[in-house]
């Protein structure tokens, strides 16, 4: 069954078509990682996915809905969540903050004294769970603005999963970590269930080949390219182009 459809997707700014006539069909469950020199529009892509950007022709579906016209909160309630190239975290706030405004962001009711015990047992249940599974033990309690960079990037990949979206985007999840986060960091989203489909923007290629089932190479807006990691360390094009080789 297919998550995400992206059928003929194109973005253009003035003249500039930025995504170019991209089609893309990901699994469910699927790890599918995006490839491509800066410039490539991996994250034009995912705005447009997102609803940040409209796109200019195409559409694009989840789980077999048309989401194409919708704004981007109602795409989250469609089951769709992402992460930016930079942070957007409550810096003056603690780790469990951040992710109990994220829980209740998608709570059928804002307000606590409306909520019932059971719901209310349920928000601090899943608060509870994702500081565990996302291995928040004592910095649950600092402030955001005291945690390293790879601890808020972790931190917000936690509060994207909040709602348990069924498809996350992952605009480059490692990038600016050092090697041990970017080691905790792909252990954690290789530990995902399979229950939610990744989508993923990723420079790092060792990042990128643990992670993924498979890949879309972008260049110049358009798909260059498309397969298993064989596909694209064997592919002379994404050699020549991508990795500055002439294979």
């Amino acid at each position: 069954m297919t998550a995400l459809r992206v059928q003929d997707v194109t973005v253009a700014f003035g003249g500039l078509r930025a995504v170019d006539t991209v089609a893309l069909d990901v699994a469910r469950g699927e790890r599918r990682v995006m490839l491509g020199p800066n410039g490539a529009g991996k994250t034009t892509l995912f705005n447009a996915i997102g609803g940040q950007v409209r796109s200019t022709r195409g559409r694009i579906l989840l789980d077999g809905r048309d989401v194409t016209r919708l704004k981007p909160f109602r795409r989250a309630h469609a089951g769709l969540a992402r992460t930016f190239q930079i942070t957007t975290l409550f810096q003056n706030l603690t780790v469990e903050d951040n992710i109990l405004l994220a829980v209740q962001a998608f709570s059928p009711r804002r307000y606590a004294m409306l909520r019932s015990a059971a719901r209310i047992r349920e928000i601090v249940e899943r608060v509870a769970s994702l500081l565990r599974d996302w291995r928040f033990g004592a910095e649950r309690s600092m402030l955001v603005r005291d945690l390293s960079y790879g601890e808020q990037r972790k931190l917000e990949i936690a509060m994207a999963l909040a709602h348990q979206p069924r498809i996350l985007l992952l605009d480059e999840p490692t990038a600016g970590l050092s090697t041990a986060e970017t080691e905790n960091v792909v252990s954690l989203i290789k530990g995902l269930s399979r229950d939610v489909t990744l989508l993923i923007i990723e420079h790092d290629m060792d990042v990128a080949f643990a992670i993924g089932d498979r890949f879309t190479v972008l260049s110049a807006g358009a798909v260059l390219a498309e397969g298993t990691a064989e596909d694209i360390r064997a592919n002379p094009k994404i050699q020549a182009i991508y990795f500055g080789e002439s294979g």
